[in-house]
């Protein structure tokens, strides 16, 4: 069965097929140039579309009518299929804000830069994660201290 993470993955990586084009973000080039910034607006936007569009099915499969297995065992099985796709489509609503939110820092000139450091978030992460807001380094920072507070 897929997770969650595997399923964000799924639909960035569809998305990247989307906007198909020839051009990739290379570090020979100034970062966060004008080009770089089209690319990933255009990557986000696909991703969110992708994401709506998945969301529009699961809708429409809901519509459609209630699970109606007549073996207790089938319906149980489909109700938790059901819950999990439910709880995907939740987390993916919640990834459209951060989506939304990059798209806002692209248009005010801050998106691929740390907001802790301030310093570039660097093109691989951004490839990987388009909504990454920190460091790899001001990540794991943040990760272990909630970590210690959690411990507390």
């Amino acid at each position: 069965m897929a997770t969650a993470l595997t399923d964000d993955i799924d639909v960035l990586a569809k998305a990247k097929r989307a906007i198909g084009g020839s051009y990739i973000p290379a570090a020979d080039e100034p970062y966060m140039s004008e080009a770089q910034q089209d690319y990933f607006r255009k990557l986000l936007h696909a991703w969110k579309r992708s994401i709506l569009d998945a969301a529009a099915g699961t809708l429409q499969q809901l519509q459609d009518g209630p699970i109606r297995e007549p073996d207790l065992n089938d319906r149980a099985s489909s109700e938790t299929d059901w819950g999990i796709e439910l709880r995907t489509r939740d987390r993916q609503r919640k990834l459209i804000a951060k989506i939304d939110s990059a798209l806002r820092r692209i248009e005010e000139g801050e998106y691929g830069y740390c907001e802790v450091t301030g310093e570039p978030i660097g093109l691989g992460r951004l490839e990987a994660r388009p909504i990454a807001t920190m460091t790899v380094e001001a990540q794991e920072a943040h990760e272990r201290r909630e970590k210690i507070s959690r411990d507390d």
